[in-house]
């Protein structure tokens, strides 16, 4: 049987491991790319999986005063879309991440 400064030991070990892991997830998010669309693809936003705005395109044709409520509204639905988007992302790397540590399926760990 192991003494209990080995079993503290392993514990930190594990700890550490898995704190790394999430680092390394989470710096893999940020580099991962999703596009939000609206308005039938005039609206574009691209963020990254941890919702980093990196880009916004408009369509030339959204650019007149007369459109302003409307382009405002699409900007915003397309950074919801890239919201939801980056959201899923996020879920399944952070899901590979847990399994690869060995924890179960929708264990949620505190950031």
């Amino acid at each position: 049987m192991k003494s209990m400064e080995e079993m503290i030991q392993a514990a930190q070990q594990a700890a550490e491991t898995i704190q790394k892991q999430m680092t390394e997830t989470q710096s893999k998010l940020d580099s991962m790319e999703v596009e939000g669309l609206s308005g039938g693809g005039l609206v574009k936003i691209r963020c990254s999986a941890k919702g980093r705005v990196i880009g916004v395109a408009i369509d030339d044709s959204l650019m007149q005063p007369s459109e302003k409520g409307m382009l405002e509204d699409l900007i915003a639905a397309a950074y919801n879309d890239a919201r939801v988007k980056a959201d899923s992302v996020a879920n399944e790397e952070m899901g590979k991440a847990q399994q690869g540590m060995g924890l179960p399926p929708g264990f949620k760990m505190p950031f």
